[in-house]
């Protein structure tokens, strides 16, 4: 795919337009093409993937319109079926992978993800700039250098130590009427000296990279896995507002936030069946995992027992279906069959895995954020208690296309937090409570108050 999925989606019961986008920026760009290009197009921009390379398109098009471009992104076999000399001469090259429409792609957008292209196509080799694909540790890659070159050092100058050692013995020997000795490297190196100090630094290395490798377990700040299904939060988050815990619900009640099921997602799903840019190809994941049939809007009875075949008769129908819909066709061409075999390999890629080798099932999303197991972390005491917003610790969420860790999530991140965050003890229902618990015993109305009281019946207080 060449653009990604960012313009507009329907919210949870109407659909909601997406207002136009600002002038053309290259963060923006660059937020675009991670998304979804680097799935078919080369990071550097210079080298063929999936897809061509994209360094040097304005050129390719230059010849055309400006707007030619634009058609091209936002419905390209359009172009090809009208004989657009470039539009079939990129389709004879590159067939019969077509490119998928982007109809609700601004000008905008689309000057932005060519923007980004440019400044990565543009950048000399040596250019240094963080790295989005990498995760990040505790930072002692970059400590390590500076250790190894003070260890250099320190190697070099206990060698001309030992050599200036070596010649006061030598000038020794000469004034008591001794002939010098001239030592080789190699005995130098073997001497006890010499073998001690290796030992020493020997052991200064390993402990370092023991503590330090300890201290960076389980720490992957910026780390960014492909999910199976290409879900967007800054369209559900930010653009259609969704609140966090609409989907995340049980973070204001339980330790973990937990991943919302499929049955949430089809809260809206099930009226909104197409993706404004990915179409069919991402929402139909849902419905093949939870069993719901688009066509007819209803569930599908006994849909475990169901074989692979019936399953890719269902979803290939109702993919052909939409895209000839959307194409305005009387039936599927070799571009629209194309397009419902890459839909549905995607379907079978996302869904039927080692764990249950089945396409029906939960969706398994792959883990972003995992503390260490001995820290123990409660999100409603933080959410509810503490009333301490989502973005505090995993950043704009409804700014990012695919999330990722945020901060590092480690020991000295928690304590500065603590150390800075004040708590709220003004309009928090959590405290009134022990205000209200101390007036009722100076009155005699109570006689004690238990740990029930105080929230001990809670599971996750023991069962963590």
């Amino acid at each position: 795919m060449l653009l990604t999925r960012i313009c507009r989606v329907f919210s949870i019961v109407l659909l909601t337009s997406v207002a136009a986008q600002a002038a053309p920026t290259i963060e923006e760009g660059k937020n675009l093409f991670i998304a979804n290009c680097a799935a078919c197009h080369n990071k550097n921009m210079k080298d063929n993937l999936t897809g061509p390379a994209l360094a040097g398109v304005e050129e390719r098009w230059a010849a055309y319109p400006r707007a030619d471009l634009y058609k091209w992104i936002r419905a390209s076999q359009a172009m090809v079926s009208e004989g657009h000399p470039r539009a079939v001469e990129l389709w004879a090259k590159w067939k019969p992978t077509p490119m998928n429409n982007f109809t609700g792609l601004t000008d905008e957008q689309i000057e932005s993800v060519i923007l980004y292209i440019n400044d990565v196509a543009n950048k000399k080799k040596d250019d240094k700039g963080p790295k989005d694909d990498q995760a990040s540790t505790s930072g002692g890659g970059g400590n390590m250098w500076l250790f190894a070159g003070l260890g250099l050092i320190l190697a070099l100058l206990a060698f001309a130590l030992m050599r200036i050692i070596d010649n006061l013995r030598n000038i020794t020997r000469v004034q008591a009427g001794q002939a010098p000795v001239e030592r080789t490297l190699y005995q130098v190196l073997t001497t006890k000296g010499a073998v001690a100090f290796l030992v020493f630094a020997a052991t200064l290395v390993f402990g370092y990279k023991s503590v330090d490798n300890a201290t960076a377990m389980g720490r992957q700040q910026n780390y960014q896995p492909e999910q199976p299904v290409a879900f967007s939060h800054k369209i559900h988050a930010g653009v259609n507002k969704i609140d966090c815990q609409y989907c995340h619900d049980s973070a204001r009640r339980s330790k973990h936030s937990l991943i919302p099921g499929t049955n949430t997602c089809m809260n809206c799903h099930s009226a909104v069946k197409k993706g404004t840019i990915s179409g069919t190809a991402e929402i139909t994941k849902i419905y093949a995992s939870i069993g719901f049939d688009p066509i007819t809007n209803k569930y599908i009875p006994d849909y475990d027992s169901w074989s692979d075949e019936q399953i890719e008769k269902l979803y290939k129908q109702w993919i052909g279906q939409e895209y000839a819909a959307a194409n305005s066709l009387p039936a599927l061409n070799d571009a629209g069959r194309t397009v419902v075999e890459h839909q549905w390999d995607g379907i079978v890629k996302a869904l039927k895995n080692d764990s249950n080798g089945k396409i029906q099932g939960p969706i398994e999303w792959v883990r972003i954020h995992n503390l260490a197991d001995h820290a123990y972390f409660n999100h409603a005491q933080h959410v509810s208690v503490g009333q301490v917003a989502c973005q505090k610790c995993h950043g704009p969420v409804e700014q990012m296309e695919e999330v990722y860790q945020y901060s590092t999530l480690g020991m000295g991140w928690c304590i500065n937090c603590h150390r800075e965050t004040e708590v709220k003890f003004n309009d928090n229902d959590y405290y009134k409570q022990y205000a209200r618990y101390h007036e009722e015993l100076k009155s005699g109305k109570r006689e004690k108050v238990t740990v029930a009281d105080i929230g001990g019946l809670e599971c996750q207080k023991c069962h963590y």
